[in-house]
């Protein structure tokens, strides 16, 4: 479960990433702020790697 997340994380970050470089250095693709992007899919991408680095997929308590 818990690599599931960090995997849906690691992507939402290159996503926010790819959009938010984009958006500083060429066309603006989306309405929202593209630094605002590029902080966000920094932060999502960073944490999904440290989960998948850190955890074990166990589903124990």
């Amino acid at each position: 479960m818990i690599k599931i997340l960090a995997m849906v994380l690691v992507l939402i970050g290159i996503i926010g990433l790819i959009m938010g470089v984009l958006g500083i250095f060429g066309p603006n693709l989306v309405t929202i702020s593209p630094w605002a992007l590029a902080i966000l899919g920094f932060i999502f991408f960073v944490s999904g790697i440290g989960l998948l680095k850190r955890r074990r997929d166990t589903d124990e308590i």
